[in-house]
């Protein structure tokens, strides 16, 4: 099967005009950025990890004010609670430096009420990071007409997610900006595969539909991915200057003329390894005598607090107050409307595919 028809067939089933989805960043997909890609011709998303029930239901009403296009929901699997009192405390002393915590965090979201809220939210698509659903939820997808895409960094998670139900794998590679999609947390280093490596890997051994992500800025690698048999691409760094956004000043300057090789994976926000900027917070992690952070959830917990409490003024970097996110095209995002970035990317990539019709359609003959 061509590129072309690939695609063509993805759009179709999942009522899109271009092969190109909105990455679900979590912090960084409001309703207005979702909309525009949508009615652009892609999917829009959100990333609702941190969201209650009411905010994942608030979104959603939000989004289907501005757009009718298609839309993902997205969520993490829970890790299993690590608790590790020592390396917690070890953190906390590392982020005195920064200044005074504020108080504790309220709880986390249920992860079982997030997952009722984007059933009953009726998007066209839930997927998921960091392992896969239970049977009986993925039942209850596609009893309500629900698509699951299940993400993947290795053959072995994609294979286990096409066994558990999921209708499409979203190969990630390691370029991909924000937290890596690995299953499990203490081999996100050791399973770094680069996206052309490993999206033909995944293609050739899985039988459903294959959506690559990471470093996709440009025409040129959505149409290298989809001529290495991906069925479409999924963008998230390409679109964090666009003004619908609405990043941080401090997180959007961070991203100019930002180098690949610069871009640096860390546990520094969250515990789980993620790609970002490299900035003074995130380096003064990997400095000598600096202890690891604290395990997933627990990191993401203590950076929160010293953000809602009070900075030192003389600490020798000021904490960031959001993750700085970065994929290594990152230095390619423009500030440009959505819409036009990622109708440009498909109108560039069709031009680079192999002779067909310039709408990406094969007519039938």
């Amino acid at each position: 099967m061509t590129a072309r028809r690939r695609a063509q067939e993805f759009c179709e089933a999942y009522g899109l005009s271009m092969p190109i989805l909105q990455a679900p960043m979590a912090g960084a997909c409001p309703p207005a950025l979702a909309a525009a890609v949508a009615d652009a011709g892609g999917m829009g998303a959100s990333g609702v990890v941190l969201d209650s029930p009411a905010r994942i239901a608030e979104w959603v009403a939000e989004f289907r004010s501005l757009s009718t296009g298609p839309f993902q929901l997205n969520i993490w699997i829970p890790d299993p609670l690590d608790d590790d009192p020592a390396g917690i405390s070890a953190a906390e002393d590392f982020l005195g430096r920064f200044g005074t915590p504020g108080p504790e965090q309220p709880p986390a979201p249920s992860f079982e009420e997030q997952c009722e809220a984007m059933l009953a939210a009726r998007p066209r698509v839930v997927s998921s990071i960091m392992g896969t659903f239970s049977p009986e939820y993925v039942e209850r997808l596609h009893e309500a007409g629900i698509a699951w895409f299940a993400c993947a960094t290795t053959l072995a998670e994609a294979l286990a997610a096409q066994e558990a139900g999921a209708d499409a794998v979203v190969a990630q590679g390691l370029e991909a900006g924000g937290h890596r999609g690995v299953f499990e947390p203490e081999t996100a280093e050791r399973t770094a595969v680069g996206l052309f490596a490993l999206l033909p890997h995944i293609v050739d051994g899985v039988d459903v539909p294959v959506i690559a992500t990471g470093a996709i800025a440009d025409g040129r690698a959505a149409a290298a991915a989809l001529t290495l048999g991906a069925s479409a691409v999924q963008v998230g760094s390409a679109l964090l200057r666009s003004p619908e956004t609405g990043i941080a000043e401090a997180w959007a300057a961070s991203l100019e003329g930002l180098a690949p090789e610069d871009t640096v994976a860390t546990r520094a926000y969250s515990g789980r390894l993620g790609r970002a900027a490299p900035t003074g917070y995130v380096r003064s992690w990997e400095a000598p005598g600096a202890p690891s952070p604290a395990p997933y959830p627990h990191q993401r917990g203590l950076v929160g607090r010293w953000r809602k409490g009070i900075p030192d003024p003389a600490a020798a970097v000021p904490l960031d107050r959001a993750n700085h996110w970065a994929g290594q095209a990152a230095g390619r995002a423009v500030a440009e409307p959505a819409a036009d970035v990622v109708t440009r990317m498909w109108s560039d990539a069709q031009a680079l595919l192999p002779p067909g019709n310039r709408d990406g359609v094969e007519r039938k003959v």
